[in-house]
């Protein structure tokens, strides 16, 4: 069988990892991220679990472990907020889904919305 040909990247072009290290870098500088690690945001994190009984809003199951647990917690915009303090505080817009679920099914779903050109005025929350 022959060997494959190796993989041209032209010179100029940064490396994968490169790349990887720049899109981390301008997404941990928006000042949205900073909201994730504030006092405001783990009461209301908090309080939505406690709302929905610890249980993924869509597929049922029990979140009752611990990060990094499939089976743990996590709270999920229903519409991403894209900057809007509005809509990121917003209890009604926050959902608890298993970490399973929010990190396969939620995180393809988001991917694919951004690749249609669906924005957050498109959808509105389901509750």
């Amino acid at each position: 069988m022959p060997e494959m040909p190796k993989t041209f990247r032209p010179s100029y072009l940064p490396s994968r990892q490169e790349q990887q290290r720049q899109h981390d870098s301008r997404r941990d500088q928006s000042e949205q991220r900073g909201w994730y690690k504030t006092a405001r945001w783990q009461r209301l994190k908090q309080r939505v679990h406690v709302r929905d009984l610890f249980r993924c809003q869509e597929t049922g199951v029990l979140c009752s472990g611990k990060y990094p647990a499939d089976d743990s917690p996590v709270a999920d915009h229903i519409v991403e907020p894209d900057g809007d303090p509005a809509l990121f505080w917003d209890e009604n817009n926050i959902r608890t889904v298993s970490k399973a679920y929010h990190d396969g099914e939620r995180q393809r779903e988001q991917i694919a919305e951004r690749g249609r050109g669906v924005g957050r005025k498109s959808r509105a929350p389901t509750r």
